[in-house]
């Protein structure tokens, strides 16, 4: 259920870390965004996994590896790794005890599920990027080549 906040909000802020931390080329490694959001880093790698299986982020192996944007920010949009990471949440809950909630707390919870979805459908990680710099938040630059030899 997508009203579970700890997984859709964990894979909004890795995807807006990485969007932010992540220059032309180069990767944000896992260890660096797990410190950054004070998660533990076997904590964020299902999330991790899960946003790179559905093309969100595209990730490389080894030392110098990382996590990258798999598409650019304008053209993922926040319901996509909401969707991500919460598609299989409603085949683990246990059906609701009650016909009250059923019937009433159940159907409520679709509703506002759905106008969440919709609102999230209509918002790109490149509006995070813009909002988090009208917050003054400065992105990392690149180190600057050294051609002296």
């Amino acid at each position: 259920m997508l009203l579970r906040r700890d997984r859709a909000m964990t894979a909004v802020s890795i995807v807006l870390d990485v969007a932010f931390h992540a220059g032309r080329g180069s990767t944000v490694p896992a260890g660096d965004i797990a410190d950054r959001l004070g998660e533990a880093r076997r904590g964020i790698e299902p999330v991790l996994q899960s946003l790179s299986r559905a093309g969100i982020l595209g990730s490389t192996r080894g030392p110098k590896g990382g996590y990258r944007l798999g598409r650019a920010a304008r053209d993922i949009t926040l319901a996509e790794v909401v969707a991500a990471v919460t598609g299989s949440d409603a085949a683990a809950e246990p059906p609701p005890p009650s016909p009250l909630q059923v019937q009433v707390v159940l159907p409520l919870w679709e509703e506002l599920e759905a106008g969440l979805l919709e609102a999230l459908g209509g918002r790109s990680v490149a509006e995070l990027l813009r909002r988090a710099a009208l917050a003054g938040l400065q992105r990392p630059t690149p180190e600057a080549l050294n051609f002296a030899i």
